[in-house]
């Protein structure tokens, strides 16, 4: 009919749909902290990886990335929103 229908899905289905992608992501960062500079990296395994934006949201993100790079990974507060209130208070302050 054309019309937007409401439909139920597991999460397993959702993840079937997007693993080749969440794939990909690992991948990418992986790939990023082989090329990370050792004092840098040094800082990211002690202090972990932080998720933002909506990625962030996605049901157990973090455990995924942990479990690929060997390092921890935590999700913002405010996942969606910390990266421009970040931004406000730097403008505010006058670093940018």
């Amino acid at each position: 009919s054309g019309l937007p229908i409401e439909l139920e899905m597991s999460g397993t289905v959702v993840y079937d749909a997007i693993k080749d992608n969440l794939n990909n992501i690992c991948n990418s960062i992986k790939m990023i902290l082989e090329k990370t500079p050792p004092e840098l990296l040094a800082d990211i395994v002690d202090n972990g990886i932080m998720l933002t934006g909506g990625g962030a949201l996605l049901r157990e993100m973090d455990k995924l990335i942990s479990k690929e790079t060997k390092i921890p990974v935590h999700v913002a507060v405010d996942p969606m929103d910390c990266v421009a209130a970040g931004m406000g208070v730097c403008l505010e302050k006058g670093n940018i």
